[in-house]
């Protein structure tokens, strides 16, 4: 979850909060209809969802143990409207079955890292401190560093994941000089990898375009939380949760994660019919309707949030299940 910029005991300012809870709001107006947060973070939209929407009941879902801590907090007032859950959001079809839910009437996706995670120096997220290279959303779930993948994964492979999760025009010089780095001293710290970076990338390119590490540890971060994977196998499971009139709303800040909502969506929202029929059968009409295609935050939420700058909202509405249709 990316939007929310904090502080310890200070503000939570979630991006594009009033159009995401706008469009949830006209789901979740009949006692009992359930909103899943699928990337609760801070509990910052969860927080105006609920505020909003006195009948609904509200599942959260964050990998982050520390992120839930500051939500369950956060919405403690709500009381037991609320469920928070210690899960990836590629659970979320586990989550429901334990719990007797067939159909949601909600649902949020926030995408990429939280502001908690960003300014927590510790975890390794960002590049402007010094830090152990770890850039795991949940540290207390095992599985692999960013140290790990700089120091195990041959250079053309790390020049894959620079090249495509980074969108780095400088991925394979990057990952030459880490693999010739490491051969001298195992990477262990952000500043380590930020130095190697910096002087792999022509001097030209360093004055422009924000730090010059800032792709490299987004594609590090992507790969060791494996967040596009994860969310290939969410959001269609999740769509297809929604009951008639349902809707789902995605926040994602790179382009290859809004690639991937957008082609979802566009085909939930396209007819199946083959070319050529004369007449559309039931069956064939698309099972949803685009209600926001790729919004952006004005200028004044660029300025009051930067972290938003890269927000792009998109979202749909169930109309079909294979029962049920709407009027």
């Amino acid at each position: 979850m990316a939007s929310e910029q904090w502080t310890p005991g200070g503000a939570h300012v979630p991006v594009l909060l009033d159009r995401v809870t706008s469009l949830l709001a006209p789901a979740l107006e009949s006692p009992g209809s359930v909103v899943v947060d699928a990337t609760l973070g801070l509990g910052g939209h969860a927080e105006a969802v609920l505020q909003r929407c006195p009948a609904a009941q509200l599942i959260g879902l964050d990998r982050d143990p520390k992120a839930l801590d500051e939500a369950q907090r956060r919405l403690g007032a709500f009381g037991d409207r609320v469920t928070t859950v210690n899960a990836v959001y590629d659970e979320i079809g586990d989550v429901l079955a334990e719990r007797g839910i067939e159909r949601i009437h909600g649902v949020l996706f926030d995408l990429g890292v939280s502001s908690l995670q960003l300014d927590e120096t510790e975890r390794g997220f960002s590049y402007a401190h010094d830090a152990p290279l770890d850039m795991r959303m949940n540290q207390e779930g095992g599985g692999r560093t960013a140290a790990d993948v700089l120091n195990t994964y041959d250079a053309r492979t790390l020049a894959r994941v620079l090249r495509i999760y980074g969108e780095e025009r400088y991925a394979s010089r990057i990952a030459t000089a880490i693999a010739r780095q490491r051969k001298n001293q195992p990477f262990e710290t952000t500043g380590q990898l930020v130095e190697v970076v910096r002087a792999a990338i022509p001097a030209p390119a360093r004055r422009t375009g924000g730090h010059p590490a800032k792709r490299t540890f987004q594609a590090l971060r992507i790969e060791v939380n494996g967040e596009l994977s994860t969310l290939e196998r969410a959001l269609p499971g999740a769509v297809d949760a929604l009951a008639v009139g349902g809707r789902a709303v995605v926040l994602s800040y790179h382009s290859l994660e809004d690639r991937i909502v957008k082609r979802l969506f566009a085909a939930r929202a396209a007819s199946t019919a083959p070319p050529g029929l004369p007449v559309e059968l039931p069956e064939h009409r698309p099972v949803a309707r685009l209600l926001a295609k790729g919004e952006v935050p004005d200028e004044a939420e660029i300025e009051t949030n930067p972290r938003a700058a890269s927000a792009r909202l998109r979202a749909l509405e169930r109309v079909r299940t294979h029962g049920e249709e709407r009027p």
